[in-house]
């Protein structure tokens, strides 16, 4: 995929939630031309733990009238909503656009497929498996893409940053996330 010069990505996020007591949470995507433009900002909410990601996430961003503009998705990770494991794969087929999946530390599976088994959910391993592995962005960010190569994946990751690490589409739609469950986002300056 040749590589635009100002990507039109949607940054996709899930608000903060209290475990157990929390039924859902917001999910918010911020599409952006390059990193400084925001085209639009869309919301809607996922449950705590929910099934069925993937298919819901390609529902929502399939319905999104911005959708004919979109060149690629960025997660923060490969779940959302708590326990929710997306298809990276499967969400980049369906979509035909690159997903990445980016985190602040190395990505440990072994702890998130703990998790999956102590909560039940043991049929969410095999997503978590066959998940594409994360490259270094530098020295505090991981990015693992489906529709890209690790090279095409870091080059698009550094394109789409702004003022921090994160693509600036994924640290707007945090933001905005934290502010509709909190009242106000709060985080790095």
């Amino acid at each position: 995929m040749p590589l635009p010069s100002r990507p039109h990505l949607l940054g996709i996020d899930d608000g903060p939630f209290e475990k157990r007591t929390s039924r859902d949470t917001p999910i918010v995507g911020v599409l952006m031309e390059g990193h400084d433009v925001v085209e639009a900002v869309a919301t809607t909410a996922f449950p705590i733990d929910g099934d069925g990601v993937t298919d819901f996430l390609t529902a929502w961003i399939e319905g999104l009238r911005f959708r004919p503009s979109l060149q690629g998705v960025v997660l923060g990770g490969i779940t959302l909503a708590g326990l929710a494991v997306v298809d990276v794969a499967g969400l980049s087929a369906r979509l035909g656009v690159p997903v990445v999946a980016v985190n602040r530390r190395k990505p440990r599976d072994e702890r998130l497929l703990a998790a999956l088994d102590a909560a039940g959910l043991g049929e969410r391993r095999a997503l978590v498996e066959r998940a594409p592995a994360a490259h270094a962005v530098g020295d505090r960010l991981y990015a693992a893409a489906a529709g890209l190569d690790p090279e095409e994946t870091i080059a698009l990751v550094r394109v789409s940053r702004g003022k921090s690490e994160l693509p600036e589409p994924l640290r707007l739609a945090h933001l905005i996330a934290a502010a509709i469950a909190r009242g106000e986002s709060r985080g790095r300056p």
